[in-house]
């Protein structure tokens, strides 16, 4: 039996900062998944099984805050590449969805006595906390759900079957299960186990989800560039911008060498990385010389991430451009899932006033709305249906499942990862790009200026990938694929149910507990 605390009020504070840190040593870079599951039982630990009454709304509010402060101190510190002022509020806003896990968990504990209950209740909170992370505010930052942590763990079959959602619920429920096998007694611990094998062994089971249908067309053959920038982390990390799309026409040119020498096979398009150009290539000549270049010795389409000036004054949006053999620009996905204070600026007009370093961040970006699906002619005359997500809009299932929803028939992910060499950054990145390929049951082909490009087999297995702060080029061989895993089709509904779930406990028990103050003060 785990024993029962008997902390002061600020070892409890300080148990709770820890406990955040250990949890979050499950996210990469360290990517120590165990601890995820030490993370999410100690909070419930720490709230439900003190000697003494269950903490009130405040004071557990304030514990999971201060787990959520520990998370994210060790797991999001990354940020202040961007800027030291991103910091302090980011890691603050962030841990208030853990304060909230903290006020839903004691509430259920109100409201039942049996640690089944308590256990279902503790989990659904973090789903209700992941679904609000991942919308509120400024468009949501879930960068951070306990599905991340299980990519490489016997958990990782249900991906596929639930999504990252249900993968997410099952974490947090198997952690508080083992917990109830600790402060448990009877049928409860023997129903705690029994649940508990059920959803380790089905894992494997649920991983047998097979993978997308292939369809009865020839396999296309993507030319990935990793141009290589400035290695040194922060805002100026992508140097001079013509220099960079220059070191990507250099790699273009070495994609086409190992090609022609048959290191690799020859290409059908070339996939250039997000921000491969930062100016306009449709208003600068200069870049759109570049841009020719590379098409002149590929002889091939080329999908060019660009920002593109406008639609408004001082605007822009970060673009998917598809540039034909013949210099035409047929096909556009504007990204829609945007960087607070790294692409954009909320509430602009009264923050930059009080914070004018927050004009660093340029010209305001501008969210496409449309699902990033394009339609495209190879050089061959095959039609092609390409799903591109970019970079910080792998985090969104809703963007994601938008491409494969839309009838994609082959997925990648463009990426600007220089502004974090050296950071946990890039490696989260990736291990979210790979549970994504697992609940999708597809290849995703990935194409990055400087970190980690390369190719995530269906099952979430990786054939290559490049090496941080070096210049690459690659091609890699795919088939094209159609129809919807279970994963899509239910595990959005999964965590919906589940955050409902917690949000009607928290519901329930903030009226139990204005209805008693009521009449204690009758």
């Amino acid at each position: 039996m785990l024993p029962q605390t008997e902390l002061s009020p600020r070892m409890q504070r300080a148990a709770a900062v820890v406990l955040g840190a250990m949890g979050a040593v499950g996210w990469q870079s360290t990517h120590w998944w165990p601890t995820t599951f030490v993370g999410v039982a100690g909070l419930t630990w720490l709230l439900l099984c003190s000697r003494q009454s269950l903490p009130r709304a405040r004071s557990a509010f304030g514990l999971g805050w201060l787990f959520g402060l520990g998370q994210g101190l060790v797991a999001l510190l990354w940020v202040h590449v961007i800027g030291w002022y991103v910091v302090p509020p980011l890691l603050a806003l962030m841990a208030l969805w853990s304060g909230l896990v903290a006020l839903v968990t004691v509430a259920g504990a109100r409201l039942t006595t049996r640690w089944m209950p308590r256990a279902v209740i503790a989990a659904c909170a973090w789903s209700l906390a992941e679904y609000g992370a991942s919308r509120v505010p400024f468009g949501g930052f879930g960068w951070l759900r306990l599905a991340y942590t299980q990519v490489d763990s016997p958990l990782a079959g249900w991906f596929p079957v639930l999504g990252v959602g249900g993968v997410s619920l099952v974490v947090a429920l198997l952690g508080n299960l083992v917990l109830g096998l600790f402060v448990s007694r009877g049928r409860a611990r023997w129903l705690a186990g029994v649940v508990c094998l059920v959803l380790v062994a089905g894992a494997p089971v649920a991983g047998r989800t097979p993978a997308s249908p292939i369809l009865d067309q020839e396999p296309v053959s993507v030319g990935v560039v990793q141009g290589n920038v400035d290695g040194s982390a922060g805002p100026d990390a992508m140097g001079y911008a013509r220099s960079v799309t220059d070191n990507h026409v250099s790699q273009t040119v070495t994609l086409m060498a190992r090609a022609r020498a048959g290191l690799d096979p020859a290409p059908d398009f070339v996939l250039w990385p997000e921000n491969s150009t930062d100016v306009d290539p449709t208003l600068d000549a200069q870049t759109a010389g570049l841009i020719e270049r590379a098409a002149a010795v590929s002889e091939l389409p080329i999908l060019v991430g660009a920002v593109m000036r406008g639609p408004g004054e001082d605007e822009r949006q970060t673009s998917a451009l598809w540039r034909t053999v013949d210099g035409e620009i047929t096909a556009r996905y504007d990204k829609r899932n945007l960087v607070p204070f790294g692409e954009w600026i909320p509430l602009r007009d009264q923050l930059l006033p009080i914070l004018p370093v927050l004009e660093q961040v340029g010209a305001q970006s501008v969210p496409g709305t449309a699902p990033g699906v394009l339609d495209v002619q190879l050089k061959d005359g095959r039609r092609l249906t390409i799903g591109d997500v970019i970079c910080f809009e792998l985090a969104w299932d809703s963007t994601v499942y938008d491409t494969v929803q839309n009838d994609a028939t082959l997925l990648v992910v463009q990426s600007n990862n220089g502004t974090y060499t050296g950071t946990g950054q890039p490696r989260q990145q990736f291990a979210i790009t790979r549970a994504r390929a697992m609940e999708l049951r597809r290849e995703i082909v990935v194409a990055t200026t400087n970190s980690l490009s390369g190719l995530v087999l269906p099952d979430g297995s990786v054939q290559a990938r490049t090496d941080e702060a070096t210049a690459a080029a690659r091609t890699f061989t795919v088939p094209l694929r159609e129809g919807l895993t279970p994963a899509v089709r239910v595990g959005p509904a999964v965590e919906l149910a589940a955050a409902l779930a917690a949000g009607a406990v928290l519901v329930a028990g903030l009226l139990r507990g204005l209805r008693r103050r009521f009449w204690t003060a009758g």
